[in-house]
This record gives C-alpha cells, sequence and structure tokens, in this order.
C-alpha cells in the first residue's frame, strides 16, 4: 500500500501509542473514561487534532488519514478510538464553522483542546441579543471527562419556548461553552464502549439557562465553512457518517482476530476446535464478509475524499453511500462478533479483549446514525425517488 508521507507520519504516532492503550485498556473500562496518560498522550502526539483545520494551527488530516488512524486505534481499544474521532469531529467542526471571534476564544492557546458534548439536539436555544439562552438535558457526552469546550444540540425556540419551523422541520443550532458551565450526571453504566465516558450532562443546580454567544454556534445542517480544508464541507452529515464508519472497522477486525487466538489454542471433549470443518466454514465466510464491508467502507470514502481534495461537491450518491455503508458494516461487524462469541464459548464470557469488543460493537449499533429510517432514505435516493436538489441532511434527505 502506498502511504502519503503525512500519512505514514500520523500512523507512526499511533505505534508509538497502541503499548500504552492496551496496558490501561483494563483501568479505563473499570473506572468508566479514558485513562488521564492516555489522554496526555493523545493529545501530545496531536493525534486528537490532527483534523482541525490549518489556519486553528491543527494538523489538517484528509479523510482517509484519519480513517486509516481511527481503525488502528479501535482495533487496540475501541473506546480510545471513539473519543478520537469524537474530538477530532466536534473540534474540526467548531473550528470550520464558527465566527472568527469564537475561534479567538477558543484557540487562544493554540489547537489542542478537548471537546465532547452532544450534537443531537436535547436541549432549546431561545434567541437573545447576541446569542442564545440555552436549556436542557442530554445524553451520550463521550469524553466528556477529560473535555475543556462543551459541543451542545439544541432546537431553537421563539420567546414562549415554542419549537421555530423551517422548511423541513425543526431549526437546530449547535452551541458551544466551557466545561466549568455543566454538570456531569454520573450514569455511564452501560453493556460496551464503557470507558469512554459518555456520561449525560445539564446545567448546574439552580441555573435554568447558559447564555451561548451567537459567535461560538453554527447551524446543524451548515456545509460552506468559514475555514479549512474541502473535507469540512461535508458538514455533520457526512463527517458524523465518516467517523462511525472509521471506528467500526477497527472493532471489526479485532473480533475476528481475537477469536483466532482462542480457537487454534483450544481443545475439549469434540476435539481441537480449529480442526473443525463447520467452524472453518464459518469463520471463512465472517472474514469475507468483514473484507467486503471495509472494502465497500474504503472504496466510498477515497472516492469521497478525492473529491473533496480537488474541491468538488458530494454528489447525493456519494453520501447515500457512505450513510448506506456506515449501516452496512455495523450490520456485519454484530453478526460476525455474535458467531465469534457463541463458537468462542465461555471464552467470550470472562473480561478479555474478545468480550469487551463483542460489548463494544453492540454499544455501536445502538447509535442514532444506525436507524433505520436513515437507511429507508438511502433506498429512496438510489431508487431515484428524490427531487432534482435534494441534498441529505444528519437523519435524512431534504428534497
Amino acid at each position: 500500500m502506498n502511504v502519503h508521507p503525512k500519512q505514514r507520519e500520523y500512523l507512526e504516532r499511533v505505534d508509538e501509542i497502541l503499548p500504552l492503550v492496551e496496558e490501561r485498556a483494563g483501568a479505563a473500562e473499570a473506572q468508566g473514561h479514558l485513562t488521564d496518560d492516555v489522554v496526555a498522550a493523545m493529545r501530545s502526539s496531536g493525534l486528537y487534532t490532527m483534523m482541525y483545520p490549518a489556519a486553528v494551527g491543527g494538523g489538517d488530516a484528509t479523510l482517509v488519514e484519519m480513517m486509516r488512524v481511527v481503525e488502528r486505534l479501535s482495533h487496540a481499544h475501541a473506546s480510545v478510538g471513539w473519543c478520537t474521532m469524537v474530538n477530532n469531529m466536534e473540534g474540526m467542526m467548531m473550528a470550520a464553522f464558527i465566527a472568527d471571534e469564537g475561534i479567538a476564544t477558543v484557540f487562544a492557546n493554540g489547537p489542542d483542546i478537548t471537546i465532547a458534548g452532544n450534537g443531537v439536539p436535547r436541549g432549546f436555544a431561545r434567541p437573545v441579543d447576541g446569542g442564545y439562552m440555552i436549556r436542557g438535558r442530554w445524553a451520550y457526552g463521550s469524553g466528556i471527562h477529560h473535555a475543556e469546550w462543551i459541543h451542545t444540540g439544541c432546537f431553537i425556540t421563539d420567546q414562549e419556548g415554542n419549537m421555530v419551523m423551517g422548511e423541513d422541520g425543526p431549526k437546530i443550532i449547535i452551541t458551544h461553552h466551557p466545561r466549568d458551565t455543566i454538570k456531569l450526571l454520573g450514569n455511564w453504566d452501560v453493556l460496551g464502549l464503557r470507558a469512554t465516558g459518555s456520561y449525560d450532562y445539564t446545567l448546574p443546580d439552580g441555573q435554568e439557562e447558559l447564555f451561548v454567544p451567537a459567535t461560538m454556534t453554527y447551524n446543524f445542517d451548515d456545509t460552506v465553512p468559514l475555514r479549512g480544508g474541502p473535507q469540512c464541507g461535508l458538514g455533520l452529515a457526512g463527517l458524523s457518517a465518516f467517523g462511525h464508519t472509521s471506528w467500526a472497522l477497527g472493532v471489526g477486525r479485532r473480533v475476528l482476530d481475537e477469536l483466532a487466538k482462542v480457537i487454534v489454542e483450544r481443545t475439549d471433549p469434540f476435539g481441537k476446535s480449529a480442526d473443525s470443518p463447520s467452524f472453518r466454514f464459518q469463520f471463512a465466510q465472517a472474514e469475507a464478509r468483514y473484507r467486503a464491508a471495509r472494502a465497500l467502507a474504503y472504496e466510498t470514502w477515497l472516492a469521497i475524499d478525492a473529491r473533496a481534495m480537488k474541491g468538488e461537491a458530494q454528489p447525493l450518491e456519494a453520501v447515500t453511500m457512505a450513510k448506506l455503508c456506515l449501516r452496512h458494516l455495523h450490520d456485519v461487524i454484530s453478526d460476525v462478533a455474535t458467531f465469534a462469541h457463541r463458537a468462542a464459548r465461555g471464552a467470550s464470557l470472562h473480561a478479555t479483549p474478545m468480550q469487551r469488543v463483542y460489548r463494544d460493537i453492540h454499544a455501536g449499533t445502538q447509535h442514532i446514525l444506525m436507524a433505520d429510517q436513515i437507511v429507508e432514505e438511502c433506498g429512496r435516493a438510489l431508487l431515484g425517488s428524490t427531487g432534482e436538489n435534494a441534498e441529505w441532511t444528519v437523519f435524512g434527505i431534504k428534497g
């Protein structure tokens, strides 16, 4: 594989960190968020900000460069890959879309900032002079334990609290505010992705609303960045699909790698497990299904990346395939992980990497981006049933 020099440098940084990531995985799982030393290593390596625009001091990495990094990190520990993806995507969007005044505030000391939160609107933003008063309770703030800035989605309301409607539904805004403006609710007791620390959060006790300046916000469906490389033009609709695809690639590979380790060593009353013709057949099928799904993902994102680097607009079909291969990849890995779990028998019951990746992929399948309704929209686009100027939003097609 021919690798661009910059991409090779990022992958070398990942390789330097992987032993620490593997070593600290157990401690992170036990405490419910990443360990301080792993986060510090990720920050000092520049991997947490590799997709931030060069205009704010970030790495301005291409989509495929980032995909390979997140894939490798997720293979080592799914929660580290997930938090790396989140910090890059939310920080990149903030850096690309908020006003210059907001940029000066957030990046006053350089690009090394951490950000987390939930862009899915679970709160409300009431317009006031100079910005918005926000309120609500938000969930799934992955990486929020170490975050310095919070990324929060809100429905825009009028002064009476009624949602403001646009042509295609409620208007949504993404707001950004300092970590000390929220309270963590400490409720991350879950099946998988335990070390992401994806706690719910809300405003501090006794505070009904929080003022967020307009210069620290952007609209949910914005696709015209104020700064950054051409990949920023994908907006949340495309970049969210990209991030979760990258993550799943690494977890899927680890499932099969762990199963091979367990099976090769195991002998039970029925004989050597790896000698079973039935198992060999099913394992080969699982390997083929994973590799085919991975090939579709890279085919899709290599084409999108090449088009972005030329400054070309992404056609509806490109984002449709990005959305479709995201769900397809998760479906395949979910099935493969279930096969691996059953074939491994007791090995997947204990606190082993095999058990961990089994739990992690089935946590990833619960994300709202995997909703059947999004795949239905993919079908609509593939059938040519959309309008002439149709375009993707995060959750569906407009037009």
